[in-house]
């Protein structure tokens, strides 16, 4: 018997259809007499090759018109669960529960459950059933994280909070995860409270903001005595509830808390390359994204016109664009690759689905270590000697960027990879004609920009730039505000980790 008919009648929002007798194929390790778990003289469950099948015949009476009495009949309704949706099934007081993230409308999900009822003489078998659907449900994916959990309450317009325990809390907990959640109260509590975080107790440290959270949270790991052990061995996943979701767009492909929720559950820990910002004398680190010039501007320079929404930075664009603004700097750059067509290559080769954890930052500095040393130095030492400082006087856009989306639909960076060592960089200068600033800025939203001929893309692992010409203006470190003046970046290869939907690459189309 399952708890509510609705539950099945949602299997066509599961799946296009039921899989046939073809297509509820034996799963590796299974026999074919194991597929299928028989529950009282109506319903049966099936380990199909990607999805678990429930079929339930129900008990229609009718009351026939031309001879006296009832004639039953049986209607059978199917609901197919994907193995991703299926967060947990346990066997307790003679009933087996399945629990599964049913969707609703085009991009949420919510928790619903199924109940049958198992008998004495089959505990035995619905019990080895339940761990083989787990083990296809989870692979390698790890069950019952522990999760530490950040709500940034002034996220989203101040609707994380609400966001979290409606849509969030019942999939981590129906996943049988465990979870200690903390309301951050001020700017840097998030840095706070990851410094001081017993890295033993959780595997998964979530921030439920937008991207400020997981900045704070990757510096205040950054903090520890022994940093990067505490860098790799907790997780950061990213719950979006604020107004800039980039890394749960990278990560997950998705803005939706309830989505992003599952993918936490399901998915499994990979390494991501962070960057090491040096500027007077601190050291931060950034996980996203540094610009200097149009971008910087139009989206910090814009704070004023919050109330406009994600049309502020279009606008702040629009009027530097046509004003012709240019950003003089002095810029020294490590190339790595700088040629485009080697770039897609490189892409290509790099996003077939490896998940080895290889290259790691800290790997070999021991449990105490702290961050990494700095293989160019500081933005204070001399330049490294194969660095040149090149004038740019008519500099109009410089955007370093470790990950794809800046934002939904912008797809900067559509080479970026989590953990090839490598920044992508793009330079564009400010005295291109405004017909073609106005095609970039639309290419954003095609994916046309990186092919542009007045868009120079390289993949680096290091620079340094150095602001001239004004006393002040705006530089942005993961959509934070950093001081007008000289700083310098490195690459750390795999040093930080993440819950990652995939477990190799981006959640973006990528290279062609």
């Amino acid at each position: 018997m399952t708890g509510s008919s609705s539950l099945l009648n949602s299997s066509r929002q599961l799946s296009d259809a039921a899989p046939s007798s073809e297509e509820a194929l034996c799963p590796p390790g299974l026999a074919d007499g194991d597929t299928t778990l028989t529950v009282g003289k109506n319903t049966s469950l099936t380990l199909g090759s990607d999805s678990l099948t429930i079929r339930d015949k129900q008990p229609i009476k009718k009351t026939a018109r031309n001879c006296c009495g009832v004639l039953t009949s049986q209607q059978q309704t199917t609901l197919s669960i994907p193995y991703h949706n299926l967060l947990w099934a346990e066997i307790s007081h003679d009933y087996l529960t399945v629990k599964y993230a049913e969707p609703i409308g085009k991009t949420d999900v919510a928790v619903a459950s199924a109940y049958y009822t198992v008998g004495h003489d089959l505990k035995l078998k619905a019990e080895i059933f339940v761990e083989r659907l787990l083990d296809l449900s989870y692979g390698d994916a790890q069950r019952r994280k522990r999760v530490k959990v950040l709500v940034n309450p002034f996220g989203g317009k101040g609707r994380a909070a609400k966001l979290y325990y409606k849509y969030v809390e019942p999939i981590l907990a129906a996943a049988r995860c465990e979870i200690d959640s903390e309301t951050t109260t001020h700017q840097g509590h998030a840095e706070e409270i990851a410094a001081k975080l017993d890295i033993n107790a959780f595997d998964v440290i979530a921030a439920c903001s937008g991207d400020g959270l997981p900045y704070e949270i990757i510096n205040g790991l950054g903090k520890k005595a022994n940093a990067s052990e505490a860098l790799a061995k907790i997780a950061l996943a990213h719950i979006p509830c604020g107004s800039g979701n980039a890394m749960s767009w990278n990560i997950n492909g998705t803005g939706s808390p309830s989505m992003a929720a599952l993918c936490l559950v399901k998915g499994v820990t990979h390494p991501l390359d962070l960057v090491s910002i040096t500027q007077g004398d601190r050291r931060m680190l950034s996980f996203l994204s540094q610009s200097f010039g149009i971008v910087a501007e139009s989206d910090l320079g814009t704070e004023n016109l919050r109330w406009m929404g994600s049309a502020r930075f279009t606008y702040g664009f629009l009027v530097r664009l046509f004003g012709k603004t240019v950003y003089p700097c002095d810029l020294a750059v490590k190339v790595e690759i700088g040629e485009k067509q080697q770039i897609k290559e490189h892409y290509r080769a790099e996003s077939q689905g490896s998940t080895s954890s290889e290259g790691r930052g800290g790997e070999g500095l021991g449990k105490s270590a702290g961050l990494p040393p700095l293989q160019y130095g500081t933005v204070n030492d001399p330049l490294p000697e194969d660095w040149e400082l090149v004038p740019y006087d008519t500099m109009g856009n410089f955007y370093a960027g470790n990950m794809a989306f800046m934002a939904e639909d912008a797809n900067f960076f559509p080479a970026a990879l989590p953990n090839d060592g490598l920044l992508d960089l793009i330079t564009i200068r400010g005295d291109i004609p405004r017909a073609t600033a106005i095609q970039m800025l639309l290419a954003v939203d095609n994916g046309t920009l990186f092919d542009m001929p007045d868009v120079i893309y390289r993949k680096i692992s290091g620079y340094r730039i150095i602001p001239k010409g004004r006393e002040d203006g705006y530089i942005s470190i993961d959509g934070e505000k950093a001081p007008f003046e000289p700083f310098q970046a490195e690459v750390h290869k795999g040093l930080g980790t993440v819950i990652s939907k995939s477990g190799f690459k981006y959640e973006t189309k990528g290279m062609p």
